[in-house]
């Protein structure tokens, strides 16, 4: 994306920002003195998805008369945009009649997703309110695994027939049209319902009249299955540039198609969930976190810091098993966050772009081997680039050689340590189908912390023990270390 380009979304995302604060302000105050009139014309040329905003911005007590206010089409349209917690609401203050009618004109997809939020009590009752047909729709969708193609799906697509024509074919779209999801993309199925080819409204509206179906459709399709994993129905949309994919159960019979905006809010919701999990936080539902009560808050994030802090315990222990080398030069302790911040901070990169790499399936390429190895020479190349920096600060301010090369050998091994873990433990759990964020930043930046102070006082030990005389002020000759200044 250009800078102008980028630039440009900025600003239109400001813009509608200030759209919704200032329509919220004027409803707010035009339904304080009962001006329902200027309500209408106020929400008139306003689009659904800024209006269900705007109500979701108000106080509870006017949602439900905001929400009354609307036609009926548009109410259908607002009510498919506001977030769960407004839905819920105003499902319970506004008459029942009122809301079986919003809720039986719902894209199936979006019902299923709302009634995934709602009490089974009250499920079950908006269920029994519906018609036959909907009932049906929605506890098939309902039936299918959480987060699939299935649950994701809609059943409201145009099917065409081989031995239909052209013309019989427009005339279905301009028919059901309205009542479907989107009419771009045109499935051709048998008579079991088989999925056997694709058609686009271009090639349908080009065609001759007289053309058979057979003739202008293309036979090789590709679908996804009932069961696949939305994240990889939201990457093969991606990847082809569908505006929808078709989905086929066992028997390759056409169920559903997914759409290209529900896939969007899929990689908004994976993005988010990868987000927390790599900021060690639980992730609840990702669109109420701010608006939470604190308890909630605290739950979702004690977990992980409770297991942090067990983990930060072996760093103490580390410590004062080593405590004799610390006795010995005090000055060692003083090197000991430089050594575990690097460490943390080299392997939380490493995680990161290997993250992302298989959230993007760019590391496929190169491979999990050759990816580990490209970051453990990363990581080697980086702590000599710290060395040259760290080094000379580190023997003038110990005043001896002893502490200059403890820090500058530990430097080297952890960050290439560091750069490891960040890279193959991500890896790691991908191969055991495990979700590779769960290898969170602050997990990864305190095993490497327990490990660099580990090896730093071994390092330091070691030298104490064999090089005595590395200890005393100028007791080793600076051409052993070819960045000392003479």
């Amino acid at each position: 994306m250009s800078d102008a380009t980028g630039s440009s979304v900025n600003q239109l995302a400001v813009e509608n920002v200030q759209l919704v604060d200032v329509v919220t302000q004027q409803l707010e105050s035009m339904l304080a003195v009962g001006n329902y009139d200027a309500v209408k014309r106020l929400l008139e040329p306003v689009q659904p998805v800024d209006i269900a905003e705007s109500i979701g911005n108000l106080p509870t007590n006017l949602q439900a008369i905001a929400f009354r206010l609307l036609g009926k089409n548009e109410a259908i349209s607002v009510y498919e945009y506001l977030d769960t917690a407004t839905q819920q609401s105003l499902l319970t203050r506004l008459r029942s009649e009122e809301m079986r009618e919003v809720v039986e004109e719902m894209s199936p997809d979006d019902r299923a997703q709302l009634f995934d939020e709602l009490p089974a009590k009250v499920v079950r009752q908006l269920l029994s309110e519906l018609s036959p047909d909907e009932r049906k729709v929605t506890a098939e969708l309902l039936g299918y695994e959480a987060e699939t193609a299935g649950r994701l799906m809609t059943t409201e697509y145009i099917d065409l027939k081989q031995a239909q024509t052209a013309a019989v074919a427009l005339e279905i779209v301009r028919r059901r049209a309205r009542d479907t999801e989107t009419i771009y993309s045109l499935y051709v199925t048998d008579a079991g319902r088989r999925l056997t080819g694709i058609l686009s409204l271009r090639d349908l509206v080009t065609a001759d009249p007289s053309a058979r179906i057979s003739d202008v459709m293309t036979a090789d399709v590709l679908s996804v299955s009932t069961d696949t994993d939305q994240e990889k129905v939201a990457r093969t949309i991606q990847r082809y540039d569908f505006l929808a994919v078709p989905v086929v159960d066992l028997e390759k019979r056409l169920v559903g198609i997914v759409t290209v905006d529900d896939v969007i809010d899929v990689i908004e919701q994976e993005a988010t969930r990868d987000l927390y999990a790599a900021g060690a936080v639980q992730a609840g539902d990702e669109d109420d976190y701010f608006t939470s009560n604190l308890f909630t808050v605290a739950r979702r994030r004690v977990v992980w810091l409770a297991i942090l802090v067990v983990a930060s315990f072996f760093t103490s222990e580390v410590i004062a098993a080593n405590e004799e080398v610390l006795r010995r030069v005090v000055l060692l302790a003083a090197f000991i966050p430089l050594l575990g911040g690097t460490g943390g901070n080299v392997g939380a990169q490493s995680s990161t772009v290997v993250i992302r790499g298989l959230s993007t399936q760019s590391i496929s390429a190169l491979g999990p081997i050759k990816a580990v190895g490209r970051e453990v020479l990363a990581g080697a190349l980086l702590g000599i680039l710290m060395m040259v920096l760290v080094v000379p600060f580190a023997w003038w301010r110990g005043e001896s050689a002893l502490v200059g090369l403890s820090v500058g050998f530990s430097l080297l091994a952890i960050t290439t340590l560091a750069a490891t873990a960040g890279a193959g433990f991500p890896l790691l759990f991908d191969r055991m189908g495990l979700d590779p964020a769960l290898m969170s930043t602050p997990f990864i930046t305190t095993c490497t912390d327990v490990a660099g102070t580990l090896i730093y006082l071994k390092i330091a030990d070691w030298l104490l023990t064999n090089l005595p005389q590395l200890q005393q002020v100028g007791g080793i000759s600076t051409h052993f270390l070819p960045f000392a200044v003479s």
